[in-house]
């Protein structure tokens, strides 16, 4: 009984930082660099267009919707094309983070919007503050509205890519990518 106490109590506080370190850092951090968008919506792209257009901040698209259509969305909010950056090379929301993160951090990127669905948020927040949090890069969400297209992630899922995140940061590999490339029987 003490054991599952003591774990609980574990589980529970690291939860707590998680949910609450990035709020006690905010004084801190220097004003947001740039808008990431986790592609997979065109909704939100067309959120960080109007994004980018009040704030004059570059965009970042990864895995987003085709060229051509990306920079229509963002000219007719009046975004110079020159703001905009896309990157095809991410297949996940891990890969989203791990194959931009080095790049960022070498342009001196320390505070970033994060643009994804609602749904999709604690993921891709939970991953990102992982990955780029180990490089020094703050994550800041803007959730974009699902409506009626929401569907909740399960915690399993969530904490699972979290899972994979944390390892990437200690060994910079994959799980899923180690699993799947695994011989039969292992």
């Amino acid at each position: 009984m003490r054991r599952l106490l003591r774990w609980s109590v574990v589980v529970l506080l690291l939860w707590g930082g998680w949910r609450l370190l990035p709020r006690l850092l905010e004084p801190w951090m220097p004003p947001p660099q740039m808008i990431l968008v986790l592609g997979g919506d065109v909704e939100r792209e067309k959120q960080a267009a109007a994004l980018a257009r009040q704030s004059n901040l570059p965009v970042l698209i990864t895995g987003g919707s085709n060229p051509e259509y990306a920079q229509w969305v963002f000219e007719g909010q009046g975004v110079d094309a020159q703001k905009l950056q896309l990157d095809y090379a991410a297949r996940d929301t891990l890969s989203n983070f791990t194959t931009l993160v080095d790049r960022l951090r070498r342009r001196g990127i320390r505070h970033v919007l994060l643009v994804t669905s609602s749904d999709h948020m604690d993921r891709a927040l939970l991953v990102g503050r992982v990955v780029a949090g180990s490089r020094g890069i703050h994550l800041t969400p803007v959730p974009v509205p699902c409506g009626d297209d929401c569907r909740p992630e399960r915690r399993s899922k969530v904490w699972g890519d979290g899972v994979r995140a944390l390892v990437w940061v200690v060994s910079g590999r994959d799980l899923k990518e180690e699993m799947q490339g695994a011989p039969a029987g292992r």
